[in-house]
């Protein structure tokens, strides 16, 4: 799956806004998590853990806008590219001690989590005490209509609520989603070709387009028979095709947000 998401998406594996219309993704994608770094008032004497890093691009983006040291906390032990410091664990047992770090982030990671309240807690214990905590988070707006379906997913609501429980202060919440940019969040999964800035960026655009997906089954089916890529890749691409549609849905109906951003500080003693 890491292998899949690093092809189609590349080293920063989330969303982010698109405030200045079509440009290229990388660009937007940093933009993203230079927001976060700002809320959070990061800076180069800081010690912060980045919980769920993944291969770790966010973190080296953050690294060089701030200077501050990151510790990334992964429970896959995906090869790691950069030169940043790699501690594999589960964020819902950090292996950490209480009170080590000046701020702890979560960029769409939690909602793997069984428990947002759980997880909020572990950040809570290895934050320092008057520390900040900041995280993107997937959840449901005030439109969906719970009714028309099981949510699998928390509501904003409850994401507040499970960080008050945790014992946070809860110092700002927004849905960046609901800014109304010129592009969508989930723009890119779309298929709109126009939109797109670069080679890079048209690859991602057009396998999810009307032909380009008619195109892209009988290729990656191809390349498993050959080898060139992992067995399993054409199944796993369906279950990923039905992820991207719903996303798209989600996002054009806003009932859906993956960058509901929350900014906490762990109180002082």
């Amino acid at each position: 799956m890491t292998d899949i998401y690093l092809q189609g998406w590349g080293q920063s594996l989330h969303f982010c806004r698109y405030p200045r219309g079509a440009e290229r993704n990388e660009l937007a994608l940093a933009r993203h998590e230079h927001y976060l770094a700002s809320m959070m008032g990061l800076r180069s004497n800081m010690r912060v853990l980045d919980v769920g890093c993944g291969v770790g691009g966010p973190a080296r983006e953050i690294i060089a806008f701030t200077g501050c040291h990151i510790i990334g906390l992964n429970f896959n032990e995906h090869p790691n590219p950069y030169s940043m410091d790699f501690v594999p664990g589960d964020f819902m047992h950090m292996p950490f001690d209480e009170n080590q770090f000046d701020a702890v982030y979560v960029i769409e990671a939690a909602v793997h989590a069984p428990s947002l309240h759980d997880v909020y807690l572990q950040c809570y214990r290895v934050l320092k005490p008057g520390g900040v905590f900041g995280v993107y988070e997937w959840a449901l707006t005030t439109k969906f209509d719970p009714s028309n379906g099981i949510p699998a997913l928390q509501t904003s609501s409850y994401a507040q609520q499970a960080l008050r429980s945790a014992d946070f202060e809860v110092c700002s919440a927004d849905d960046l989603a609901a800014n109304k940019d010129p592009l969508g969040w989930w723009n890119p999964l779309s298929g709109d070709v126009k939109s797109a800035r670069g080679v890079y960026d048209w690859l991602l655009v057009v396998r999810n387009t009307w032909w380009g997906r008619p195109t892209m089954r009988p290729l990656i089916k191809v390349l498993e028979w050959v080898g060139i890529a992992p067995r399993g890749t054409a199944t796993i691409t369906e279950d990923l095709l039905i992820a991207n549609d719903a996303l798209v849905a989600g996002g054009r109906e806003e009932i859906f947000t993956p960058m509901f951003l929350m900014i906490t500080k762990k109180p002082s003693l």
